[in-house]
Order: C-alpha cells, then sequence, then structure tokens
C-alpha cells in the first residue's frame, strides 16, 4: 500500500463574499491511497484562515501521513487529532478503496432513489445581489434559506424583514450566518430584530473563544443560537462535552472538515444528542470529492432537517461529480 498527495487550487465562478472576505479561490489538498489495483481518493479540505490545522507545517505532515500509511487507519486518525482535514482526507481513502468507483457509503442515495434536503445558501454582497439571489433559490423549490450577514445589518435586517412580510413562517424557513461578525452588544440587538421576524436559528453571532459571552447569548437569546466555528480546534472527546456543557446552545453546526471527519463529529454528535442539542451537516468549500464523500456519509445519519450542503457549482474547475439538485434535494446519478 502506498499513499501519496497533491494540492489543488479551486477557482470560484464568482467572487463569494463572507464577513471574513471575498472569495476567490480555494485551496485543497487529494490524498490517493494504492493497495494493489485498488485505488481510495479522498480530500484534506484546508480552510485557510479557518481551520485548526492551518499550520506552517501542514504539507509535512501529509507527507509523513503517507510514509506511514501501513499503520493502521484507526492509529493513524488518532496521532493527526490536531489535523482534522488531513483525518477527514485519510477517511474517505480508506473507504473509497473498500466501495471503488465514486462510492463511499452505499445506500438508497448512492442508488439514485432518495436525496437529502438541503438549505439554499445566499452570498453577501449588494442588497440588490442578495436578493437576486434569493429569488432565484427560492423558484427552484428552496424553502429553506440561508443568508450570510454581518457586513451591514441596518440593511440586511430590511431585507430579511421584507423578504418575511412576503412569505411567512409557514412557507419559508431562514438561516441566517453571522460567522462570529457581531460584538456581544451589537448581537444582542440582532437577535432582538430576527426574533421580530421569525428566524430559525443563527450560526455563530460572536467570535469564537469567547465562552462565558456565548453562554450568556445562549441562555438568554430569544432565538436558538447554533455553533459553528466555536467548535474548531477542540480535539479532545472531554473538552468536546466540556464545551457543550459550559455554553449549552440550541444546535451544533457540523463540517467533516473542520472537527476530524466523519468519526469526529460523530463524537459531536453522541455528545449533543446525550444533551438533547440538534445538530445538522454543512459542507466548508470542499470540491465535489469531498461533497461526495460528505453527502452520502449525511444521508445515513437520517436527521430531518434541511442539511447545510453545497452543490458543487461554485467553482470553475472541479471534478466531475454524480451530485445534483431536484427541488431543493441534493441527488445522485445511480
Amino acid at each position: 500500500m502506498k499513499a501519496k498527495f497533491e494540492k489543488y487550487i479551486l477557482k470560484f465562478k464568482n467572487p463569494s463574499g463572507t464577513s471574513r472576505g471575498t472569495l476567490i479561490e480555494k485551496q485543497t489538498y487529494i490524498l490517493t491511497i494504492e493497495n494493489k489495483r485498488k485505488k481510495g481518493i479522498g480530500e484534506c479540505n484546508l480552510f485557510k484562515g479557518l481551520s485548526a490545522d492551518d499550520l506552517p507545517n501542514y504539507e509535512e505532515i501529509l507527507e509523513w501521513t503517507c510514509e506511514n500509511i501501513l499503520l493502521r487507519k484507526e492509529i493513524l486518525w488518532e496521532k493527526l487529532r490536531k489535523y482534522p482535514s488531513i483525518q477527514f482526507g485519510l477517511e474517505q481513502a480508506f473507504l473509497n478503496i473498500e466501495q471503488e468507483k465514486n462510492i463511499y457509503f452505499p445506500s438508497d442515495f448512492t442508488l439514485g432513489k432518495k436525496g437529502i434536503p438541503i438549505n439554499g445558501l445566499i452570498w453577501m454582497g449588494s442588497i440588490e445581489f442578495m436578493k437576486q439571489q434569493f429569488y432565484e433559490k427560492f423558484e427552484n423549490g428552496y424553502r429553506c434559506i440561508k443568508f450570510k450577514i454581518g457586513t451591514n445589518w441596518n440593511k440586511e435586517y430590511q431585507l430579511l424583514t421584507e423578504i418575511r412580510n412576503q412569505f411567512p413562517k409557514e412557507k419559508l424557513e431562514i438561516r441566517v450566518d453571522a460567522n462570529g461578525a457581531f460584538s456581544f452588544d451589537e448581537a444582542i440587538i440582532v437577535l432582538n430584530d430576527l426574533e421580530k421576524i421569525q428566524i430559525h436559528s443563527i450560526e455563530q453571532p460572536i467570535k469564537r473563544g469567547n465562552h462565558l459571552k456565548m453562554k450568556k447569548l445562549c441562555n438568554t437569546t430569544p432565538i436558538p443560537i447554533a455553533l459553528d466555528e466555536e467548535l474548531i480546534g477542540i480535539f479532545q472527546y472531554e473538552d468536546k462535552k466540556s464545551l457543550l456543557d459550559e455554553i449549552q446552545p440550541q444546535y451544533i453546526i457540523l463540517k467533516p472538515a473542520l472537527v476530524g471527519g466523519f468519526k469526529g463529529c460523530e463524537e459531536w454528535i453522541s455528545i449533543a444528542n446525550q444533551r438533547k442539542i440538534k445538530w445538522w451537516i454543512t459542507s466548508a468549500l470542499e470540491s465535489n470529492i469531498g461533497l461526495n464523500a460528505i453527502a452520502q456519509w449525511t444521508f445515513l445519519l437520517q436527521n430531518n432537517l434541511p442539511q447545510g450542503l453545497g452543490t458543487g457549482g461554485l467553482y470553475t474547475n472541479n471534478f466531475p461529480s454524480e451530485l445534483y439538485i431536484d427541488n431543493a434535494e441534493l441527488k445522485y446519478h445511480k
């Protein structure tokens, strides 16, 4: 058995705006494991500026992983706890060797029989651009739509209010994602504004690491709060328990590439379920390789909330994919 990796730069079709800035390209790594005539492919989705393993020695650790690929995969996963995106790529590659072709988790999803309900995502930009994206998503069948917010709250709130006045809660679920854009005092105002227009939830209203302030927000919020970036860099099982016990959020958002792959997510899910904290899965700008694996795994979880999975359509140079969208469901061409 041998392994290798290569860096791959994904190019956005259009600049994509978040509160952390505008994205034009996205770096990732493709890991390939060969065992006799079988080949497994996985994506080590390093997210620059966000991943806990965005470190100067990242490629050295990938080299070490390839050189030690003969170690048991369980041992490799444990040794790579501080490199969640590499854990993620390894899991995919080993699963793909077992299943071959583009399969990681065979199911009714990969047989083309069932799909996964997903939310539509509205990127930041001018209000007119955000409005245009919304109507396109709504016309395409999305009834759960997530807005990126945090650059100009007054204008964003006006837009959300206008949309809510047109489409009541029964016809449209609205989620918002702040990516930690607000201060504590600003977040209190935003949360109260969001309650007035019946928003489903807000992801990461303040920057991660402010546990006492986040706990206070979660304990007093008029709408549910979902932790997202807050989970990044929490590697050990006991530390995950401590975080959720301290903050007590209403939801957690799980991105496999950022929290230790499928096994890392399953640790969070187990802990959250014990505490009656709800959750859903979100992709993190993977190529179609990582997105395909996440979708196949997510289907097996049978979570009935709309999931935050991408569509693979953001990039000009993405890999071929069997995934497609049909009436706000992610589906798989058999």
